[in-house]
């Protein structure tokens, strides 16, 4: 599954980018499962990632949650409890 992957606020400035387009692998089928497999490339992605740390998601520009399934084509946004304007 292809998808596009958007990263805000201090997401962003951790990894040094904003967005990325991914090709997943055939077990990451939700949103959690992708915050797991981001998580897993270590480096500055596992203390994004961190299982202690709160973060949101929205998919298609909808507030979503972690359990939520991801589709071919998705836009998923990863955010910070918290951002500015």
């Amino acid at each position: 599954m292809r998808l596009r992957v958007l990263y805000f606020a201090s997401l962003r400035e951790a990894l040094g980018l904003d967005r990325e387009e991914l090709d997943l692998p055939d077990h990451v089928l939700t949103a959690a499962a992708l915050r797991e497999h981001l998580h897993a490339r270590g480096g500055p992605w596992a203390q994004a990632f961190a299982p202690e740390r709160t973060i949101r998601v929205a998919i298609d520009q909808s507030l979503a949650t972690l359990d939520a399934r991801l589709h071919e084509g998705a836009e998923l946004a990863f955010f910070p409890p918290v951002t500015g304007g």
